[in-house]
């Protein structure tokens, strides 16, 4: 199976998948808007921690993450659902002074409803992730142990001038110890317009690329990201797979080490009602997901769970159609749950993919 996925997947390692990223607490009242909450539930996510998260505890594979810790509650909080999540952590710890920081980013999500939208903003100011850069860990005793697969992502390469060169220099060292290496483009105007905008934007996510073997992003992401040439792309996903599939190419011709590109499709009815799919180009073999109607509870993390799902396919050698429908599946089953990461079973995960019900499990 490895020749069929174009490169090697090491079959052990002391640890199956680590991510580098920043760690984020989530703030959501619900279907109440903000300015009418009383209350909040909190989630602890980043898009990099939900990969490991979910590899951890649906997939049961050993994950790790390296981040950012600040030590006041805030971080004590989030350390603590790190550990419930069965996720290894090193951190970089900063001292918080007790006035303005440094921070553990806040997001502020509310679910929507029916016609009205989901509404997410952010408080990233005087993020401790974001002053993150090479040197400040030893790559060389994370790996010691073995790794078998590394992640990072673009918000992450976003949140100054040194993160990105951080995931470069983590890259470097994951390639150096025989990990795969995935990166999840998840481009964000507002973040890099901080510091950059497009073209600091691009200069960035291309160097990284160059170290990438597995990405994850939709046609949008390809276009803004990394400068692929394709069609106008509009705000809203699609089910057609074929503009991104037609931007496959120029992806593979520039950065020729990359072996898997993939991304989700979504057709949003409303709110809480989606079509849902995927799709993954495989070493030059293109496999789509099925389609499905999604009655969706909190949509936050559902691509983080399909890339999860698509990693631990390819992790544990499954054909690939199984693998997409894996991270397919996952994917669907983590919008039925509240919170950014997975409260499903890799049973339940296995029963949809191959076209399970929702009939009453007894």
């Amino acid at each position: 199976m490895e020749k069929s996925y174009g490169f090697h997947i090491k079959q052990e390692g002391g640890l199956d998948f680590i991510s580098l990223g920043a760690l984020v607490h989530r703030l959501d009242p619900g279907v109440v808007p903000f300015r009418k909450a009383s209350q909040c539930q909190i989630h602890v996510s980043g898009g990099e921690f939900n990969c490991a998260a979910n590899l951890a505890d649906c997939f049961g594979l050993k994950t790790a993450i390296v981040t950012a810790m600040v030590d006041y509650p805030i971080g004590d909080l989030i350390a603590e659902r790190v550990r419930a999540m069965g996720v290894l952590p090193f951190y970089k710890r900063f001292k918080h002074n007790g006035v303005n920081g440094p921070n553990m980013a806040t997001v502020y999500s509310d679910r929507g409803y029916g016609v009205r939208p989901p509404v997410v903003f952010y408080n990233r100011s005087n993020e401790a992730a974001a002053q993150l850069k090479p040197g400040d860990f030893d790559w060389a005793a994370i790996f010691s142990g073995g790794v078998r697969w590394f992640h990072s992502g673009g918000i992450f390469a976003a949140l100054s001038q040194t993160t990105g060169e951080l995931i470069i220099e983590a890259m470097q060292a994951a390639k150096a110890a025989g990990a795969v290496v995935s990166f999840d483009l998840n481009y964000r105007a507002k973040l890099w317009n901080i510091w950059g905008g497009q073209q600091s934007a691009q200069a960035v996510l291309q160097r990284i690329m160059e170290n990438v073997d597995v990405l994850v992003g939709n046609e949008e992401d390809l276009q803004l990201g990394l400068g692929i040439r394709g069609p106008q792309v509009a705000a809203a996903s699609k089910l057609d797979a074929g503009a991104f599939i037609g931007m496959i190419e120029e992806v593979v011709n520039r950065y020729p080490q990359v072996k898997v590109v993939a991304t989700t499709l979504r057709e949003v009815h409303s709110t809480n009602r989606h079509t849902w799919g995927a799709v993954a180009w495989i070493n030059g073999k293109t496999f789509q997901s099925p389609a499905c109607e999604l009655d969706v509870y909190d949509r936050v993390g559902g691509g983080d769970g399909f890339a999860s799902g698509l990693f631990y396919g390819l992790l544990n050698r499954e054909p690939e159609q199984d693998a997409v429908n894996l991270g397919w599946a996952h994917g669907a089953l983590l919008t039925t749950f509240p919170g950014d990461t997975t409260m499903a079973t890799l049973d339940q995960v296995r029963a949809f993919a191959r076209g399970g019900s929702a009939r009453i499990q007894r």
